[in-house]
């Protein structure tokens, strides 16, 4: 166990000074309820619904975008995979008939994705495994009032 420190605990947030200690703790924190909700999130999608987290996620980001589909580009700043990684899992969507590929209207070379009425389908059906997974193992574990505040300051740290 790692001694803590007290410097820096009356600064205010943001104050730009920070305990060495408390940050190391927080970056654990953070870390091991990533990973703990991560591989709970993982196992229940794909025992459930066939899908791996980064699939729900380019189905979920395709739906939002609605009927007029995404570039590759746009799903790479919203899904946390390198461009071939990326591209490798929008070809095996594909070709399970989840999503499709169709030319882009103003450019000949780009192509853009689309969400098939399988892959509404498949995201109809993970999206309440999400929901149950996500509630159990992390907002039940805090208030609403806890909760907003987490996605306020999750929010605010994903902006930069």
């Amino acid at each position: 166990m790692v001694a803590t420190s007290r410097r820096g605990a009356g600064s205010p947030a943001g104050a730009g000074v920070h305990d060495k200690y408390a940050c190391a703790r927080a970056w654990v924190a953070l870390t091991a309820a990533h990973a703990r909700v991560s591989g709970l999130l993982a196992s229940a999608l794909a025992r459930q619904c066939g899908l791996t987290i980064n699939e729900f996620e380019i189905l979920l980001r395709l739906d939002q975008a609605g009927d007029g589909g995404v570039r590759l580009s746009e799903l790479l700043s919203a899904v946390p995979l390198t461009q071939p990684a990326l591209s490798r899992a929008v070809a095996r969507l594909a070709g399970r008939g989840l999503l499709a590929r169709a030319g882009a209207p103003s450019d000949g070379r780009g192509v853009l994705i689309l969400l098939t009425e399988a892959g509404a389908e498949s995201l109809r059906a993970a999206v309440p495994v999400h929901a149950q997974v996500i509630g159990t193992a992390l907002l039940d574990k805090v208030s609403p009032a806890e909760q907003d505040i987490l996605a306020e300051v999750l929010g605010r740290i994903a902006s930069g």
